[in-house]
């Protein structure tokens, strides 16, 4: 599913609400409003609206950024967890969203696994990193 969402605190905090709230979305990608200009807004609304704050995941991707550009260091991406769903803000750019998608992707399941929200399933190789004893689990 896609949506595009006006710039703005409150148009964007109304739509993350309701897509987790009301929709109860597993898991919310964002696109944009990361960086520094008077408009980027989007991580000021996700905190309005996350009930825990994931930090590593905005570290994660400003770390892999900064390999392929050094003005990634602007970058303010975060995520966090609205209930039982997952809400990721991604760059704007195509590029940038394929690095960061890839560094933090693999931690995604077990993030979804951890706050209740439905299973993603992956290479097992990354499930037996992120979900240690899920071999015995699962069956």
């Amino acid at each position: 599913m896609r949506r595009v969402i006006p710039d703005g605190v409150e148009s964007v905090r109304a739509a993350l609400v309701h897509m987790a709230d009301e929709e109860r979305l597993d898991l919310v990608l964002t696109s944009g409003g990361t960086g520094p200009a008077p408009r980027d807004l989007t991580p000021e609304a996700m905190r309005l609206v996350f009930e825990k704050e994931l930090p590593g995941f905005g570290e994660v991707m400003r770390r892999a950024s900064l390999k392929e550009v050094p003005t990634a260091i602007l970058s303010r991406q975060t995520a966090g967890v609205r209930g039982t769903t997952l809400i990721v803000n991604l760059p704007g750019k195509p590029a940038a969203i394929a690095t960061c998608l890839s560094a933090v992707f693999p931690a995604v399941p077990y993030a979804l696994d951890l706050i209740g929200a439905g299973r993603i399933e992956t290479h097992p190789a990354v499930v037996a990193a992120f979900r240690p004893g899920s071999e015995s689990r699962n069956g």
